[in-house]
Order: structure tokens, then C-alpha cells, then sequence
């Protein structure tokens, strides 16, 4: 009895086609050019074969059934979780229906621009910088699919930079992904589905961010320790579940807007934005401290905007560093194998030549010190008891969070200034365009800023098919194999 495997083969091929996700009518990344090629979908074993471990693309995302380590993990942090705070608004930022107490009980920047949370506990957010006269490099809403010559350019002027990966584009765009692992850019979250995250449940918002860790470190290699809040949109009760996830939140100082290109904003528009922040360190803002400037990897304009920007900003600024170096931070991921980040004073060495090792007027040399492990945080103990017991660190401990309610109430408008290594080795070879290759799930998040409406059109996403598919494909695999059989 002989099997004609090619016949075999051939049909299984075809099937597994059908079940894989295809492209909704969702606005895509740029693809004019040369950037339509990079652009072109494809298909990653590394993500095909975990799909099912993760929430649908471009969805919000909740624990996955069945998925007991994030059930676990989420059941460890809500314990300390705040019930007096309450999710506010909808996904896509509405937030015409929210009273809200105009003290500011909760730390919601897009209320207050607050980063000093009110809960005993929890880590200031990164805002600033302690480095003076110093550029804060970071990018959010990558990978992009056309950021090769971008990439090219931070590479050939030795810049690297911090990373805000949104978890949906990590599993769209997984080469890109490895790339700036590779590259040696430092890789943080963005969240799963790019929405306003004081708007999720608690179940909602571990989610988005479990998700995004876990696409990171399947694509990469890592498991990073930082996060940044699409909007800027973050209360306690988000920042308790960041942190118990060991994520440190990263918010800014000042934006660009560079991203409301994509809604009719203009160059000069963006450009003048970037001058604000150039006639501020020219009038000596920046003497006392560094700056984290918000800027974008999400379109190849955005893109372009900071290539053309930054002889101004190196003009400008003594120092443009990632901010794990600007906060000597060398714990960049908690794989301990992985290499650490350098320490500003070497950074400053290795990349300019110069030293910061003597005190001057306008720096100190007063460094934040190092620390040992990204979950090794103030909640550390408190929400993440098995992490506390992996890091030997003090014992877990029980502890409740609150905020006590408040009498008058605002109404909130949206104007919050945020216009805003296992297997992973035989992955990186570069992909080439087949005609066998499914279509991925598009990327709908660039019309998901304030005043848009996030739509998936009722397409399917990955790793979650019907159960009509498995019995077709035993049925046709049964039918195919007796005919095949000789």
C-alpha cells in the first residue's frame, strides 16, 4: 500500500490557504513605490503556527479561553486592583459622557496631564529625563512595514532608539519586528489594538498588554519591561496592571503631532511643531533636564519628518539617546541572557567620544542607579507574587488600593494633548513575495485616533476559525488519502 504524498501534500496546502486569515477592506499601510513591495503581506511560520495563542488581530483583546498562565497571572494583579476607579469612555476615545472629579483622584492624564500617581506604591511615569540638554529618542506604533530605509538611517548616523511595538503589528510585520531587535533598539509595548486603554475593563486592559508581551517575545526573542499608552490615555488603575505586569510607563514631555499627517495635518504643520521644541532648547529649557519628544514610526511620511529633522535636533541637543540610557536603565528585557544596556556615561563615550564623568553647571553626574531586573518594581510584591519569588525579591505581601470618591464632578473634553530566543533564528532569513502566500489581516489602528471610528468590517482574524474548518479538512484529508491509496 503506497500513498501518493505530493496529491497529499498539494490538498493540505490548499485547505490550510482557506484557513488563514485574509485581508478586510482596512486602510493599509503605505504602498506607493518602493514601499509597495516591503508592504506586501506574508506568511511567518513563527506567527502562523501560534496564532491561537493570541487574541484576533486588530481586536481588543481579552484572555484567550483556555490560556490558564494569563488567567493566573491576571488573577495574581486584580487582587490589588482599585475597584473605586472605573473605566472611562469608549475604545475610541469619546469621553463626551464622562464626569469625572475635577481634583484629578485617579492620575488621568487626558484629564490632568498627571504622571505622580495618587496610589501609594506605583512608579512616577517617565516623562522627563534626568540627563539635561538630552533628546529622548523613541518611535511609537511600529513595526511599519516600510521602515527598512528609516532603519537604514538611525543605523548610518549610529543612532538607536526605544521602540513602542504594537502587539498586532508584531504578528503582522514579524521580520520588521526582528529587525530592530537586531538592530539593537530597545522594544516596548504599544499595547495589542492601539486603543484608549482607561476605556478596557481590567480583564481588557491585562489583555492588551499580556498579548503585545507575549507577541514580542515570541518574535523577538525578549520580554521587554516598558510601555507606552496609546493617547497617553492612563489612570492608577492601568498603570497597577502595567507595572504588575512589569512594564515601567513611558509617556512624554512634548509632541510633534507628526501622526495627524495622516488626517490632513500638513508638513509645515509638523515642522513647526519640531521648532517649538528647537526654540525651547535654544532659550535654555532643557539646562535642568532631558526631554522625550513623541514622535512616530506609522507612516513612511512620519518617518521622512524626523529624517529631515534631525540635523535641527542634533544641532540643538548634546545628547540623542534611547531612554533606558537616558535613565541608566541597563535592564532592558528580563531575559538576564540577553546583553544589558549601557549606562548613560558610557553611551556618551561610546557613540560621541566624550565624557560626563566631571560635575558641571548643567549636569551633576548625579545618575539614577541601575537596577536589577525590569520586574523588580515597587508592585512587584504586591501584584506579581510568582515574580517576586522568581527575582528573590521581598516577600509578597497584602495590600489594598483606593481612591476615595469625590463629591463635585467635570465634565472631560478630549484635549488632553496626546494629538496624538528560541525558534526565532530560523525566522529572520528575508521573506520574498509568493503567490502562495495568504494575505495577512490589514491594519486598521491609522483611523483610530480621536474623532474615528476603528472598524474590522466583520472579518476573521487568526487562529480563530469556525469548527466548520477542522471537520472540513479531516473530511477532505480522509476522502484525498483513500484515493491517493494504491
Amino acid at each position: 500500500m503506497r500513498i501518493n504524498f505530493i496529491a497529499l501534500l498539494s490538498i493540505v496546502s490548499w485547505i490550510s490557504a482557506q484557513e488563514t486569515p485574509q485581508a478586510t477592506n482596512a486602510v493599509e499601510p503605505d504602498q506607493s513605490g518602493e514601499n509597495a513591495e516591503q508592504c506586501t503581506p506574508y506568511s511567518a511560520p513563527i506567527v502562523q503556527d501560534n496564532l491561537g495563542q493570541f487574541p484576533p488581530l486588530w481586536e481588543t483583546a481579552k484572555i484567550v479561553q483556555g490560556d490558564t498562565t494569563a488567567q493566573n497571572k491576571y488573577d495574581e494583579i486584580k487582587q490589588v486592583i482599585p475597584s473605586s476607579i472605573k473605566p472611562k469612555g469608549t475604545h475610541d476615545g469619546n469621553i463626551s459622557d464622562v464626569s469625572y472629579d475635577a481634583s484629578d483622584p485617579d492620575c488621568w492624564f487626558t484629564s490632568s496631564k498627571c504622571t505622580h500617581p495618587k496610589v501609594d506604591g506605583l512608579s512616577d511615569d517617565l516623562a522627563t529625563l534626568p540627563e539635561p540638554n538630552t533628546w529622548g529618542l523613541g518611535f511609537d506604533d511600529g513595526p511599519n512595514c516600510s521602515h527598512n530605509e528609516f532603519y537604514n538611517f538611525l543605523s548610518d548616523n549610529d543612532l538607536t532608539a526605544t521602540m513602542f511595538y504594537i502587539g498586532s503589528n508584531v504578528m503582522n510585520w514579524p521580520h520588521e519586528a526582528q529587525r530592530g531587535r537586531e538592530d539593537g533598539h530597545e522594544l516596548c509595548v504599544h499595547t495589542w489594538s492601539h486603543h484608549y486603554m482607561t476605556s478596557f475593563d481590567d480583564e481588557g486592559a491585562f489583555a492588551e498588554l499580556y498579548y503585545s508581551i507575549q507577541a514580542i517575545k515570541l518574535v523577538t526573542g525578549v520580554t521587554p519591561t516598558c510601555w507606552r499608552p496609546p493617547f497617553g490615555d492612563i489612570d492608577d488603575r492601568i498603570r497597577i496592571i502595567a507595572e504588575g505586569l512589569g512594564l515601567r510607563t513611558v509617556l512624554w514631555e512634548l509632541d510633534t503631532n507628526d501622526w495627524k499627517m495622516i488626517n490632513g495635518k500638513t508638513k509645515d504643520d509638523v515642522r513647526k511643531n519640531y521648532q517649538d521644541v528647537f526654540d525651547a532648547a535654544e532659550r535654555g529649557i532643557f539646562e535642568d533636564h532631558g526631554t522625550i519628544v513623541l514622535t512616530h514610526e506609522i507612516t513612511a511620511e512620519t518617518m521622512e519628518m524626523f529624517i529631515e529633522m534631525y540635523p535641527n535636533i542634533r544641532d540643538n541637543f548634546d545628547y540623542v539617546v534611547p531612554l533606558s540610557v537616558a535613565t541608566n536603565r541597563t535592564n532592558l528585557y528580563v531575559e538576564e541572557e540577553t546583553e544589558r544596556g549601557e549606562v548613560f556615561a558610557d553611551y556618551v563615550n561610546d557613540h560621541y567620544g566624550s565624557t560626563v564623568n566631571q560635575a558641571t553647571s548643567i549636569n551633576t553626574n548625579i545618575h539614577p542607579n541601575p537596577t536589577l531586573t525590569g520586574w523588580q518594581g515597587p508592585l512587584a510584591t504586591i501584584a506579581n507574587p510568582t515574580v517576586a519569588e522568581v527575582e528573590a525579591a521581598t516577600e509578597p505581601t497584602t495590600a489594598s488600593s483606593s481612591s476615595s470618591s469625590s463629591a463635585g464632578s467635570s465634565s472631560v473634553s478630549n484635549d488632553s494633548g496626546n494629538d496624538d530566543e528560541e525558534d526565532v533564528e530560523d525566522d529572520k532569513t528575508e521573506h520574498k513575495s509568493d503567490d502562495n502566500i495568504p494575505s495577512q489581516k490589514s491594519n486598521p489602528f491609522v483611523y483610530n485616533y480621536p474623532q474615528n471610528t476603528h472598524s474590522n468590517n466583520g472579518a476573521s482574524s487568526g487562529g480563530h476559525t469556525s469548527i466548520t474548518k477542522p471537520v472540513f479538512t479531516m473530511v477532505a484529508l480522509f476522502v484525498v488519502t483513500m484515493s491517493c491509496i494504491r
